[in-house]
C-alpha cells in the first residue's frame, strides 16, 4: 500500500515537473517575441535574454550579473548564430542555477530557478506613459513655460500682452534689473 502511495506521489511530482516545463516554455515564447513583431517565439534573442534574467529576478548582482548573462549566452549558442533555441535556453539556466543558488544541488538549484521563470512575461517597467490629458492642456499650461516664454505671463498665467513679448526700455537712466535703482538722490542729500 505504501509503495503504492509512494509511486501514486512520484507519479504526482513527474506530472507537475511536466506542467512546470510547460510553463517555463511559454515564458520563454512571451519573452522570445517580446519587442519583435516577425518573431515566432522559437529563438532569443540576447537582449530579450537579459531582459527575462532581470524581470524573473535571475541577476542579483551579486551572484549574477548583468555580465555573467551576456556570457552565458554567447556559450550555449551556435558559433556563428544570434539568438538561442529553448534547448539552449536550458542549457543556459543551468549553467545560471549553480552560481544564482550556490548552497543547493544542482536539481535543486535548477527547480529555484526555473521557478523564478514559470508564469512570467516581459513587464513594462519605466516604459514612458501616455499623457492622459489632452495636448492642448498639457501645452497651455503657463506653469510649465521656462525660460523667456515664463516672463510673458503674470503669477495668475494671464498674458502680459505687448509688455511680455518686448523688452521695454526704461528712461530711468539706471541699467536693467539694477536693485538700487531711484536710491541716488537720497545718497545724495545724506551728505
Amino acid at each position: 500500500m505504501s509503495c503504492m502511495r509512494f509511486l501514486g506521489l512520484e507519479f504526482s511530482v513527474v506530472r507537475m515537473a511536466e506542467s512546470d516545463m510547460a510553463e517555463l516554455q511559454e515564458s520563454f515564447k512571451r519573452f522570445a517575441i517580446h519587442g519583435d513583431t516577425k518573431a515566432t517565439g522559437k529563438e532569443m534573442n540576447g537582449k530579450n535574454w537579459a531582459k527575462l534574467c532581470k524581470d524573473c529576478k535571475i541577476t542579483d548582482g551579486k551572484n549574477i550579473t548583468g555580465t555573467d548573462v551576456d556570457i552565458v549566452f554567447s556559450k550555449v549558442k551556435a558559433k556563428t548564430a544570434r539568438v538561442i533555441t529553448y534547448e539552449e535556453f536550458q542549457k543556459a539556466l543551468e549553467e545560471l542555477a549553480s552560481k544564482r543558488f550556490k548552497g543547493q544541488s544542482k536539481e535543486e538549484a535548477l527547480q529555484s530557478i526555473y521557478r523564478l521563470i514559470e508564469g512570467k512575461g516581459p513587464a513594462n517597467v519605466g516604459v514612458t506613459k501616455v499623457a492622459k490629458k489632452g495636448a492642448v492642456d498639457r501645452l497651455t499650461d503657463t506653469t510649465k513655460y521656462t525660460g523667456s516664454h515664463k516672463e510673458r505671463f503674470d503669477e495668475s498665467g494671464k498674458g502680459k500682452g505687448k509688455g511680455g513679448r518686448e523688452d521695454l526700455v526704461e528712461q530711468t537712466g539706471y541699467v536693467g534689473a539694477y536693485k538700487n535703482a531711484g536710491t541716488y538722490d537720497e545718497k545724495a542729500k545724506t551728505k
